[in-house]
């Protein structure tokens, strides 16, 4: 009987786990283990401006890595192409139509990344997050993997207090969690918002939840 993705797998069965960054990745690893997967670990990031932000966010990909065991392939650094992505949508809010042309950029990677090395499935760690529309990156995610002929894992991470068990792990484990998504239109937006708030952090909603799926305003 054909199984899709969403079904229980026997152990050891690889799936492409595209990382956005150490903190979304601590709880996908965890539950696609008890679901019977050996996660693949690919940090493919050319959304995140400055160079210097991208370099400690690899850095502490590595971490994970070593802390959780699980093989990590980095992707080449390409600014350039994320940004003649979604230039057009420059001007859109964090959420707005910008978003999907950046799930399309680099799910689009992790989609030939796993044909590339025959693994089946794929997933990323995007869905772990309030801030995220997880209806859109499914939606992204199944067409690129259909694009590539592999199967996309829309795994509902941030579910049963996923989001806030990344956070604690975080702090477990020592990771730096960033205060902004990771692109410069992020950075800029979250950087006036915490001006204007200077109680409090754009990215600090921890404990916010959208049961319909969409990803929570920072506002």
């Amino acid at each position: 009987m054909h199984m899709t993705p969403d079904e229980r797998h026997e152990p050891s069965v690889s799936i492409l786990m595209h990382i956005c960054c150490a903190p979304d990745a601590t709880v996908p690893v965890l539950r696609l283990r008890a679901k019977g997967y050996e996660p693949v670990g690919f940090f493919y990031d050319p959304n995140i401006h400055p160079k210097q932000e991208y370099e400690l966010r690899l850095d502490q990909a590595r971490k994970l890595a070593y802390i959780e065991n699980f093989e990590l392939i980095v992707g080449p650094y390409e600014p350039e192409r994320w940004l003649a992505a979604t230039r057009e949508f420059w001007h859109e809010p964090e959420g707005g139509l910008r978003c999907p042309r950046c799930f399309g950029v680099l799910l689009d990677a992790a989609a030939h990344k796993a044909a590339e090395l025959k693994i089946p499935v794929f997933t990323t760690t995007l869905l772990i997050s309030p801030h995220k529309d997880v209806h859109v990156l499914e939606q992204v995610g199944r067409e690129k993997g259909a694009q590539y002929g592999i199967a996309f894992l829309a795994e509902a991470f941030r579910k049963r207090d996923g989001f806030r068990e990344s956070v604690n792990l975080s702090k477990e484990y020592g990771l730096y969690r960033q205060n902004y998504c990771g692109c410069i239109y992020s950075r800029i937006e979250s950087e006036e918002w915490r001006a204007a708030h200077p109680q409090g952090s754009s990215w600090s909603h921890e404990d916010q939840k959208d049961s319909s799926g969409k990803g929570m305003p920072r506002r």
